[in-house]
């Protein structure tokens, strides 16, 4: 972290419930002290009621205060259970900037109209001083139950907030952060110079509406006045944009980490996504949106894309790589979703069984066994031995298959799968043919007229990859002909890109045809597991720096920050970069922790961990090396 270096610094004074915690302390005390009382949900809700009409300025807040006291059954032992509970329940963004809290604790003040006896034990274990804590105080009897407040307290009172701000007649600039419109009254008296509507864990619109700032978070608030803090950015600037209804893990997972998440549940087409994506920080796709060279034009901000499946096609990788952002993919979790479709489609077709239940369906019964071959002893053809391919090819063989498969790149065999040299061969030998190849664009029809023609009659085929691999027409005609007894699709050259567009094929109605919706992949095993797979890859690559498990961007894969600040500098890939960064380090003197370098043919990847003790100006001459694509800071 920094040295924070303010001129003169000012005074923060922060609000308590709903900002420093979570939640409402008297409306929690409320809920532990009425546990086991019959009408215990009745009562805190008539306190949550009161508190909220408070806080949004719907109603005096003494009145509110005294109702709320009068619905209280407490004593001290509640107030300690209720401290145990917060403890539990700081914010977030406070938590993590504890050094700045204890650094600045001459400055900062809470003024609460919450109560002493719970704030104090809570707020001192972050850095504030007691003596610095300014809140209401219970009254109790001899039992120790609470009777009441102190009525001489003028936080007690209507406007209590700014007439202990104006006792405190503090010199200098005065910014007051929290969620209540009690918080607010103190910029509106001209007792503060700025008001920061907190967000993080309640928005009230009436607040937000009268705020000069919203802060999200208390990260949030550091980073508009560049004090030191936790974190380098505060990550609800940083806005999240996940389309095609990704598993909701995969939002969750973002949400959790402070960003500003954007769900959408269809595609959009490239006019759509280039006015879309010009807030954009990260994207995360299916395979129905295609990120373009003109997109990635307008993406200004993009650091990171996502795409939750196995292929990355229907991105511009080169395009995406000059301009420094870095891709990722899923290329294991949906495996075995693929692989258990293909093997449920080739015995199923094998055995004609959709024709059989398509007849029964129509009230005809066909019993015999003509056209209907058991799957063990047969010769399985795979097209690709990748990881779904090398999967495929250990369930086949368990069944009693041959297995077989052609490859354009040299793999290892596994179990008993045999290479083929040539595609051709493989189309000749094999009695079930599945393919499993990538989008690029060398592959488009691959398999046409003239490789049916090279299939064994009556053969079985397959296509879980991509759409544009296989000529549709000359599959349709190959299955009308015989030579395809029977087919299973799931991806096709056009796909519609939401559920309620209609689809059109030339394999609509055809016999012992399989058409499936691009669903190979899609179980709630595998979305989730891909919803969980890709956002880790994109949380490691925005808060560490990791690219480990890119697709086009120079793979690093970095050790966690510790006690230092990390400089991440992307470039063109020409000679001389690293001896001028190196060159600024050593003349401004900066003790450098740890360094990493790694390049592909676009881009060069520097990532320089060093001391805390620069300038600004040091890290602008970074900024400005001749080549530099893309800079960024973390701690």
């Amino acid at each position: 972290m920094s040295t924070l270096t303010l001129n003169p610094a000012p005074y923060i004074i922060i609000d308590f419930d709903s900002t420093f915690t979570k939640v409402e302390g008297l409306d929690e005390l409320a809920a532990i002290a009425l546990k086991g009382h019959p009408e215990r949900d009745q009562i805190v809700q008539k306190i949550s009621d009161l508190t909220n009409k408070g806080m949004n300025g719907e109603m005096s807040f003494a009145d509110g205060l005294r109702q709320r006291i009068a619905l209280l059954k407490a004593n001290r032992s509640h107030i300690e259970e209720l401290v145990s509970f917060l403890r539990t329940k700081v914010s977030d963004s406070f938590k993590r900037n504890t050094q700045f809290l204890t650094e600045n604790a001459e400055q900062i003040f809470i003024v609460s109209s919450g109560f002493k006896e719970f704030i104090v034990p809570v707020a001192t274990e972050l850095g504030i001083l007691a003596d610095h804590v300014y809140a209401n105080e219970f009254v109790f009897d001899e039992e120790g139950n609470i009777v009441g407040i102190d009525e001489e307290n003028v936080l007690s009172m209507d406007g209590g907030k700014i007439k202990i701000l104006s006792a405190l007649n503090l010199s200098g600039d005065v910014y007051a952060i929290g969620d209540g419109y009690t918080d607010y009254e103190l910029k509106a008296s001209g007792l503060a110079n700025r008001f920061y509507a907190f967000t993080e864990n309640v928005e009230r619109p009436k607040v937000t509406a009268v705020a000069d700032h919203i802060a999200t978070s208390f990260d949030d608030f550091l980073f508009d006045n560049k004090f030191s803090r936790s974190q380098s950015y505060p990550k609800s600037r940083i806005k999240v944009l996940l389309l095609e209804n990704v598993h909701p893990v995969a939002r969750k997972a973002f949400e959790e980490e402070g960003f500003n998440v954007e769900f959408v549940k269809g595609a959009l087409d490239e006019d759509e996504l280039c006015e879309r994506i010009k807030d954009v920080s990260i994207i995360g796709i299916r395979s129905k949106t295609t990120i373009t060279k003109r997109v990635l034009e307008n993406a200004n901000r993009l650091m990171a894309i996502g795409a939750f499946c196995i292929g990355t096609n229907q991105i511009d990788l080169d395009e995406a790589a000059k301009k420094g952002i870095a891709v990722f993919n899923a290329p294991y979790s949906n495996t075995r979703s693929v692989v258990e479709l293909a093997v449920g489609e080739m015995i199923l077709l094998i055995r004609n069984i959709v024709g059989k239940s398509n007849q029964l369906h129509k009230g005809i019964w066909d019993k015999s066994a003509n056209g209907s071959f058991e799957v063990r002893g047969k010769k399985l053809g795979m097209v690709g031995y990748g990881s779904i391919g090398t999967q495929l090819s250990v369930v086949a063989e368990a069944l009693g298959m041959e297995v077989y498969f052609y490859d354009t790149v040299e793999k290892l065999s596994i179990g008993n799968a045999k290479k083929v040299s040539t595609l051709e061969e493989l189309l000749s030998i094999s009695d079930v043919l599945s393919l499993h190849v990538d989008g690029r664009k060398e592959n488009t029809n691959m398999i046409g007229k003239r490789e049916f023609e090279l299939m064994k009659d009556g053969v079985i085929f397959l296509n879980l990859s991509r759409g544009h691999v296989v000529d549709i027409k000359a599959l349709a005609e190959a299955v009308k002909s015989g030579k395809v007894a029977g087919a299973g699709v799931d991806v096709f050259p056009k796909e519609p890109k939401t559920n309620d567009e209609m689809f059109e094929s030339e394999l609509l109605g055809l016999p012992n045809v399989i058409l499936t919706p691009h669903i190979g992949g899609s179980t709630e095993e595998a979305q989730e597991n891909i919803g969980h797979f890709v956002p880790s890859k994109l949380l490691e690559f925005m808060n560490n720096g990791s690219s480990y498990g890119s697709v086009n961007f120079p793979e690093v894969q970095l050790p966690k920050l510790k006690d230092s600040h990390r400089l991440l500098h992307i470039h063109a890939n020409v000679p001389g970069v690293l001896a001028k960064l190196n060159q600024i380090f050593a003349k401004n003197n900066i003790n450098i922790t740890g360094q990493y370098l790694k390049t592909n043919e676009h881009i060069g990847y520097v990532i320089v961990d060093i001391a805390k003790d620069y300038t600004e100006e040091f890290i602008q001459e970074v900024k400005e090396v001749e080549g530099t694509i893309r800079f960024r800071m973390l701690y």
